[in-house]
């Protein structure tokens, strides 16, 4: 088993709002080795958790994002980070851990959440941080131990928190359908149609699940791969509707 640490490597960034350079923890994708997903897409790899490693965060302004869009900012947005994030952030002073725990993780996405409230951006990209939130509360509990009466207390919260932000992750994406065009955050209708039927069927609401299925299902241009992964959850979706049908 490798360690975490052999993973990683010290990337410069510079910070479109600060305009200062820091450095960062990233992922070497060469030593990845991909594990099978979770059953909402959620990307596993043996040996390390990458999720932990996909946000800058700017140590001198307090700005954050998703690696990804990052520097996607406009003027406008820049002032709105400045105003609302940056005049009332205070530099820890302290330097980054070798390995991120999943607090810190979730630290650095909160904050990259709030600065997308901040510059107002799209809907998508709220629901999007909201996932990966609740993928890395789901991790940090099923590494819980459960032995004391505090530790399943305390792992306990840990499930709130991740029913919480899949919540608002559901919600979010179910209005960014209906105000953003293809592909939203990398995904193409059939993949968001599965990632909302999975998240419908947790919430029990099957009617909806059912027609994101269907939609892929029926789809004559939707791959072998996803119109297979799309039978399993249909299956799934019944099971659980006939389970809590009254007999």
């Amino acid at each position: 088993m490798e360690k975490e640490i052999d993973f990683l490597f010290e990337k410069k960034v510079r910070c479109p709002v600060c305009d200062n350079i820091f450095g960062s923890k990233v992922v070497r994708t060469s030593r990845l080795r991909r594990l099978q997903p979770d059953f909402d897409l959620r990307p596993r790899y043996r040996d390390i958790d990458t999720l932990k490693y996909s946000v800058y965060a700017c140590p001198f302004c307090g700005y954050s994002a998703i690696n990804t869009s990052f520097d996607q900012l406009s003027k406008g947005q820049i002032m709105l980070v400045k105003e609302n994030v940056t005049a009332n952030f205070k530099p820890s002073g302290e330097s980054d851990p070798e390995v991120y725990d999943y607090n810190t993780a979730i630290a650095r996405y909160k904050r990259a959440l709030l600065c997308s409230k901040a510059k107002r951006g799209k809907m998508s990209e709220l629901a999007y941080t909201c996932l990966k939130i609740s993928w890395l509360y789901r991790s940090m509990g099923d590494e819980m131990p459960e032995s004391t009466k505090e530790e399943c207390e305390a792992k306990e919260e840990v499930r709130k928190n991740q029913e919480l932000f899949y919540k608002e992750a559901y919600q979010g994406f179910q209005k960014a359908l209906t105000m953003e065009d293809f592909p939203i955050c990398g995904m193409d209708t059939f993949t968001m149609d599965f990632l909302l039927a999975t998240l419908a069927c947790h919430f029990k609401e099957y009617g909806f699940a059912s027609k994101a299925v269907s939609n892929i299902l029926g789809s004559q241009i939707a791959d072998r791969r996803m119109k297979d992964r799309a039978l399993d959850l249909k299956q799934e979706i019944v099971s659980k509707m006939r389970a809590e049908t009254p007999q």
